[in-house]
């Protein structure tokens, strides 16, 4: 087990360049990640209330009074 620390000690963390590119791919792998996660959770919550669902009868709709 401590051969498995040594290693990750020696690839992310002994270098100052290697930790600080590993600081900013967590940090945009997390911001990715968490944008993903709150949109989702909101489109799942505001289901049937946005633009993006309710276009489509808004746009038949137009389409009909047109011809």
């Amino acid at each position: 087990m401590a051969g498995v620390h040594d290693l990750i000690y020696r690839t992310f963390f002994k270098r100052n360049s290697a930790f600080v590119a590993t600081c900013f791919v967590g940090a945009f792998a997390f911001s990715i990640s968490f944008d993903l996660a709150t949109t989702g959770w909101w489109d799942y919550h505001n289901r049937g209330k946005q633009w993006k669902d309710i276009r489509s009868k808004y746009i038949q709709a137009g389409d009909a009074d047109e011809e």
